[in-house]
C-alpha cells in the first residue's frame, strides 16, 4: 500500500494573558518547504483580521482548487480542450449549534471551453471529478457542484 503524507509548518507567538478579547489572531502556516508561506487570521466574526486568510476560507480553497485538478485531470484523459476555469465557492457555517462547522460548500465553476465541445460530456466529467476529488470525500460538510459550461 502506497501513503502519501503531507506536511505543513504553522507558528504563532504573542501572549493569552490578557483574555479572550486581547490575544493576536495573526499567524502564518508554511508548505512547501517553507517557500510557500501563507498569512492566516481568525475570521472577522471570532475577532481576526479581515485581511488575513482564515481556516474557513481554506478549507473552502482546498475544496474548490481539489475539484479543480481533479476536473482539468479527467477533461485531459478524455480529450477535452479546457480554456479556463474560474469557481466563485461559497461555505455556510451555521452558529446556532453547541459545536458550529461548516455544513455546506456549494462550487460554481464556470467552465470555458473550445468551441464545438460537447457541454454534457464536461458536465459528466465535472461530476467524475468530484466523485474522485480527495478533499470532498475527506469532508463532513456536503460539497456541491453545479458547473456552468460557456464556449471560450
Amino acid at each position: 500500500m502506497t501513503t502519501h503524507t503531507y506536511t505543513t509548518h504553522l507558528a504563532w507567538s504573542g501572549s493569552t494573558g490578557e483574555g479572550y478579547r486581547s490575544y493576536r489572531r495573526e499567524h502564518h502556516a508554511d508548505g512547501a518547504g517553507g517557500t510557500a508561506r501563507v498569512a492566516l487570521s481568525a475570521a472577522p466574526e471570532f475577532r481576526g483580521d479581515a485581511t488575513r486568510l482564515n481556516p474557513e476560507q481554506l478549507l473552502v480553497m482546498a475544496a474548490s482548487s481539489c475539484q479543480l485538478l481533479s476536473f482539468l485531470g479527467a477533461a485531459a484523459r478524455a480529450g477535452v480542450d479546457v480554456v479556463g476555469y474560474a469557481d466563485d465557492a461559497e461555505a455556510v457555517m451555521p452558529t446556532d449549534t453547541p459545536h458550529p462547522r461548516l455544513t455546506r460548500i456549494a462550487l460554481t465553476p464556470v467552465v470555458r471551453v473550445a468551441p464545438g465541445t460537447d457541454h454534457d460530456l464536461v458536465r459528466t466529467l465535472v461530476e467524475q471529478a468530484h466523485d474522485q476529488c480527495y478533499v470532498a470525500r475527506s469532508l463532513t460538510a456536503d460539497v456541491s457542484v453545479d458547473p456552468t459550461v460557456v464556449d471560450a
